[in-house]
């Protein structure tokens, strides 16, 4: 026997969810959500999380189905919870995450009628989302429908959706049924194949451009493109741009961007234009890169996604392609293998300034004390294999473009929306949800902001989270502008003194205090090859110049007089 709640579509989302094979269900606590939560703790097929915090809550089922690639569910209760779940599915939007959002709410009646709880949920997040219902007053068939087209518009948007479901009292009735027997299947999705009148337009255009460059965003690992771009980077006129959260790596290609190209002049950036730009993946951490493309504008820009709306981040787009790059580079390399360029100079070019740079690099690395900078050196070369690392977000996942880890290590970030919320509790959601030792790399204010991300019983074992505690916001040190004001301190790099100690023993989770060079290779070991228990190990540069330490670097490996 199982428990159901007694409201029939309560009853009706159960089963479809079911259908289809929806299973992970976080859930925070509430009155008016009674109904969803006695349905989905009453039968084995969920698996459900109780966290209190509704911003967190998210944040941790976005990790999920950052892992799955298949919808999560967040359950919550009447008012402000709802709202609380914004920045996630913000970053779930941008990141093209699914998740689906099931609010409980006031029969709508009692909207702006002064009862508690009670506020404007119906299309509240309708600026980031896929798809939004309220279901009241509406048939069984009707209610069976509209749940499934949302889920699927979830799953094939590869975004959130948001049901939200007025409850009248009583709330707390169950009734027991037999289980039935439901065969959950998966949904499949269908990706059509480019074109051959659209892949010929496409062929002149490349056999017209002289130099290429493709930049990948963030992007799944998928070792099918990392040898798509393997065999294309064989043409000489091409060159392949990544960053680590692209989770493609290769000698030919340029996987340190800022490092490549941030201090070259005018003349020498110039030379670097490219005729044609094809873009895969989502979001680019580098600033440099899009000065230079929106400076130095390619006559013809191919942005490869499934997405309703391409991003013309670099005022040049000419063609979206709505297609995977895996389907499309499969049909167009069959086109273009015998004309690879193989005498082409285009990529030499940026290869020969990579690996000037790259020597520098260690130049400088081997003359640096005890740093931010020094501190990534030190995990480029000791975080084991087959890792994943979550970025936060900030100093330290541009800290980490100029770092060259291994390829066995995987990548992400929340670069939807690019904030500091939250990250930790994705990474905790994504280390629940996998057996992958996994390593949050965050900030201090970042891992401050999102503490409660530590508030749940959900941690896994093999996750361990490194907090560089600079004081503050170090990165506004480092980029022009706020140094010039009077505001610097209190309003951007907002220094604090806060012990991060009592926080993490607060959460009785093991703690781990660095503060040079020889304690981090002494405690480094035992910390990242344990997974006993979760750990966190803080690692304090407050009191070196970061900002000055990382503005050397660069003006180092540009000096053209060393």
């Amino acid at each position: 026997m199982i428990i159901h709640s007694a409201k029939k579509k309560v009853r009706l989302l159960s089963r479809i969810l079911k259908k289809f094979d929806i299973k992970e269900i976080i859930i925070s606590p509430g009155s008016r959500n009674a109904p969803l939560i006695i349905e989905f703790t009453g039968q084995d097929f969920f698996k459900n999380y109780s966290i209190v915090d509704e911003r967190s809550a998210a944040f941790f089922a976005l990790g999920i189905a950052q892992q799955q690639k298949y919808p999560s569910i967040l359950v919550c209760t009447s008012g402000s919870a709802l709202l609380n779940y914004y920045p996630a599915i913000a970053e779930a939007f941008y990141s093209k995450i699914p998740l689906i959002i099931i609010s409980a709410d006031r029969p709508q009646k009692w909207v702006d009628q002064g009862e508690g709880q009670t506020i404007r949920q119906h299309e509240v997040f309708k600026n980031h989302s896929y798809f939004n219902t309220t279901l009241e007053n509406q048939t069984h068939e009707q209610i069976n429908d509209t749940i499934e087209k949302a889920i699927k518009i979830s799953i094939e948007k590869q975004g959130p959706i948001h049901i939200n479901i007025p409850f009248d009292e009583p709330l707390y009735e169950t009734i027991q049924n037999e289980e039935e027997k439901i065969i959950p299947k998966k949904y499949q999705l269908n990706f059509p194949e480019i074109p051959e009148k659209k892949l010929q337009k496409l062929l002149e255009i490349w056999n017209q451009s002289k130099n290429k460059i493709i930049l990948a965003g963030q992007h799944y690992p998928s070792d099918f493109l990392q040898k798509q771009l393997e065999k294309l980077s064989q043409d000489k006129d091409l060159i392949v741009l990544t960053e680590n959260i692209s989770n493609l790596h290769h000698e030919q290609f340029i996987n340190n961007i800022d490092q490549t190209i941030f201090g070259l002049n005018n003349q020498s950036l110039s030379l670097l234009k490219p005729d044609l730009l094809i873009t895969v993946g989502r979001n680019i951490i580098s600033k440099k890169i899009k000065q230079f493309l929106r400076k130095y504008k390619p006559k013809h820009h191919w942005h490869i996604e499934i997405t309703d709306i391409a991003p013309n981040t670099y005022e040049a787009l000419t063609e979206h392609i709505n297609s995977h790059p895996e389907i499309f580079f499969s049909q167009f390399l069959f086109l273009i293998y015998d004309q690879m360029k193989k005498d082409g100079t285009y990529q030499n070019q940026w290869l020969a300034i990579k690996n000037r740079n790259k020597k520098r690099h260690r130049q400088f690395l081997e003359k640096t004390p005890f740093s931010d900078l020094k501190i990534f050196d030190f995990l480029e070369k000791n975080i084991p294999e087959n890792f994943m690392i979550q970025w936060s977000n900030s100093s330290e996942i541009r800290y980490a473009q100029l770092f060259d880890f291994r390829k066995s290590i995987i990548h992400f970030s929340n670069r939807g929306t690019s904030g500091i919320d939250g990250s930790s509790s994705t990474a905790i959601g994504a280390a629940k949800i996998t057996e992958k030792p996994t390593l949050l790399i965050s900030g201090d204010l970042s891992f401050l902001y999102d503490s409660n991300g530590l508030w749940n019983k959900y941690i896994p074992n093999h996750f361990k989270a490194i907090v560089i505690n600079n004081g503050g916001g170090e990165i506004f040190n480092f980029i022009p502008g706020p140094s010039k004001t009077q505001a610097l301190n209190d309003f951007f790099v907002t220094k604090h003194s806060l012990k991060i100690k009592k926080m993490v023993e607060m959460f009785q989770l093991k703690y781990i205090y660095i503060n040079n060079s020889e304690s981090l290779k002494e405690k480094f070991p035992d910390f990242i090859n344990n997974h006993s228990k979760p750990q966190i190990m803080e690692i304090d540069t407050s009191e070196i110049a970061n900002y000055q330490i990382l503005k050397d670097y660069f003006e180092f490996l540009f000096d053209n007089s060393k």
